[in-house]
């Protein structure tokens, strides 16, 4: 067999056999088959799709190429969620400490920046100090006494996936549902869990840019996740407008502070909330939606969710005092405000442009190699609904250089409508459980 023979025959449309799936991903694992090859394959794929059982083959391929999790000695039941990426999306970082709080352990495995949106790692190391690379022992160790823990995926933890995670991110195949399946499943599977709750977002800052896209893929998810033994729910979550103000690694981190405070912008707190309630349900802790939903909301008012926040930040080495001071947070050198043109409503912010944005600013990458600038993106985002006058600041741009600021600038020219009127859009556009499936 030859790497090419199944490159060849994906690109014409052909159905793989899983022991061929595996046979290339093991080889990608091992070095075997190049980079160049795999980008190929993963080429093939987005253009030709695979089917049910393809895709659950390379789901399953991709988690037996690295070791599971033996997360046996962790009493609470077991819960993660995984997004598919937003701008502004810095949902996980409120909502594990928040479920946490609430009884359930959140063993939380991220990524870094994909495509324009942000990754949940990058922003947790905006604070000094925090270590994403724990060893198995300690990640289990913190989740066993922390109640949650989010690091980055081990070299021995679904390898094959990492590295094409990467990959897909410069090549331009990363809206590609078998991919998207099979690299969170994989990580997800790898994970030890007893449930798993899925945000799959839709709209002009997502990967899937419609409804019927993201219901596709949510659906995918279910499906191999229920075929492969763990209980799986999904929402379908609105992606054309930021989430709350801020877009960018530090700047996230401030706003994640003020939800754990019990503030925030409520689309954020919305959105960590219905989460959170689908969570606790999984781990059988709460008797029904309402008690679900108030569970969460009393973790957050009350402060149990911020002390479980700033544990987690001490026992992964970060500055604690990052927390209760954000101001120790990374800046960037320079800022722009950029104005409203004229008075009115804000109709809607185009999420595509401000994550194109951010990127420019130094948020994200544009090579796997790319270092992000912590301090860079956009904060003080106005708001679909909200009344805006002339001259008035929409945003405020932060990065390292002038430049920077002069063509992100450019790419938010038209990222804010503004009219008589703006229509309200619900966060959960829709719910998929096993049932639906």
């Amino acid at each position: 067999m030859l790497p090419q023979w199944l490159i060849e025959k994906k690109r014409d449309g052909l159905a793989l056999t899983a022991d061929e799936i595996r046979w290339f991903v093991d080889g990608f694992a091992a070095g075997s088959i190049p980079d160049y090859q795999m980008a190929a394959f993963a080429m093939a794929v987005y253009f030709r799709g695979m089917t049910g059982e393809e895709t659950a083959a390379l789901t399953r391929a991709m988690l037996e190429s690295g070791d599971r999790l033996d997360t046996s000695s962790i009493p609470r039941p077991k819960v993660d969620k995984h997004s598919t990426g937003g701008i502004g999306d810095k949902i996980s970082l409120p909502l594990a400490p928040m479920v946490a709080a609430c009884g359930v352990a959140v063993p939380m495995i991220s990524g870094r920046g994909l495509g324009i949106t942000g990754g949940t790692l990058d922003k947790l190391e905006s604070i000094p100090g925090y270590r994403t690379n724990l060893s198995t022992a300690e990640f289990l160790g913190v989740v066993r006494d922390c109640g949650c823990s989010i690091i980055g995926q081990t070299d021995r933890l679904a390898p094959a996936d990492r590295k094409l995670y990467a990959l897909r991110d410069v090549t331009g195949t990363v809206p590609s549902i078998p991919l998207i399946t099979a690299s969170i499943m994989s990580k997800k599977l790898a994970e030890g869990l007893d449930g798993l709750v899925l945000d799959v977002k839709c709209g002009r800052g997502a990967f899937m840019q419609t409804r019927e896209q993201a219901r596709a893929l949510a659906e995918s998810l279910v499906r191999t996740g229920t075929a492969m033994g763990i209980r799986v729910t999904a929402l379908l979550t609105a992606m054309d407008d930021p989430l709350g103000r801020t877009a960018g690694n530090a700047l996230e981190i401030g706003e994640t502070i003020d939800v754990l405070r019990g503030g925030g912008p409520a689309d954020v707190v919305e959105l960590t909330v219905s989460l959170g309630a689908e969570m606790l349900a999984l781990a059988g802790l709460a008797r029904d939606a309402a008690s679900a939903r108030h569970r969460c909301q009393e973790a957050l008012a009350s402060g149990r969710a911020l002390d479980v926040f700033r544990d987690m930040v001490r026992r992964h080495g970060g500055d604690v005092q990052a927390v209760d001071k954000p101001e120790r947070l990374p800046v960037s050198a320079c800022r722009h405000e950029l104005r409203a043109p004229a008075a009115g409503v804000v109709v809607g912010v185009d999420a595509g442009c401000v994550g194109r944005a951010c990127l420019v600013l130094g948020a994200g990458r544009t090579k796997t190699t790319d270092a992000v600038d912590p301090g860079a993106g956009v904060s003080g985002l106005v708001q679909r609904g909200e009344r805006v006058e002339a001259g008035q600041p929409l945003c405020v741009l932060h990065a390292a250089r002038e430049s920077q600021l002069d063509e992100a600038q450019a790419l938010l020219q038209d990222a804010f409508a503004i009219g008589a009127s703006a229509e309200a859009v619900p966060s959960v556009l829709e719910r998929l459980g096993e049932s639906d499936q």
